[in-house]
């Protein structure tokens, strides 16, 4: 893991259709969390936190996106997603795709229950209740998933398999993709 991952750098403020950065419904300039989930002694599992780890260098100075890693989904992870006008969830997937194959989603396509437990709930569920609470969280447009396609999951161990080492880098700019994706601007 030793190695920088390369990437542009630069996150656009601007769509080339002038079309600035959005702001949030309160005025305020876009707040952007980057959440990496995953299990850091399951193998693949463990991607999404690879991921953030490498973006937190690319992303330093930008006060407006934090990086984050979370253990959890369902509840957990919507509690995190509180406050923030748009979430870029990093994460592993079996979908039964060819190992490091990326995938872009959307809430109601997230496999984030990250428990076994029958008193957790999928994503959807998660944020429906909480926007029923009252929770300021972001509308399901502006919460994208960036999947990478894993091998193991199942086996203890902190190396990732390598096709998924291998597809790091392609995560790492979906990722700086997705924050300069500004088409859901008014």
């Amino acid at each position: 893991m030793g190695r920088r991952l390369k990437s542009s750098g630069r996150i656009s403020t601007d769509t080339g259709r002038g079309c600035p950065r959005r702001r949030s419904r309160r005025g305020q300039p876009t707040r952007t969390l980057v959440l990496g989930l995953g299990n850091p002694i399951l193998r693949d599992d463990s991607v999404g936190l690879r991921v953030v780890r490498a973006l937190k260098a690319e992303l330093r100075g930008h006060d407006d996106i934090e990086v984050g890693e979370e253990t959890h989904g369902g509840l957990r992870l919507m509690e995190r997603l509180i406050g923030y006008d748009r979430a870029i969830i990093v994460d592993a997937i079996r979908s039964g795709a060819a190992p490091g194959t990326l995938h872009s989603l959307r809430p109601d396509s997230m496999p984030t229950q990250h428990s076994a437990s029958a008193h957790d709930v999928g994503l959807t569920t998660a944020l429906e209740v909480g926007r029923r609470a009252g929770a300021r969280l972001p509308d399901d447009a502006d919460i994208q998933l960036v999947a990478v396609e894993a091998q193991d999951t199942l086996n203890f161990g902190e190396d990732l398999t390598p096709e998924v080492e291998a597809a790091l880098p392609a995560a790492v700019q979906a990722v700086l993709r997705a924050l300069s994706d500004t088409r859901s601007c008014p």
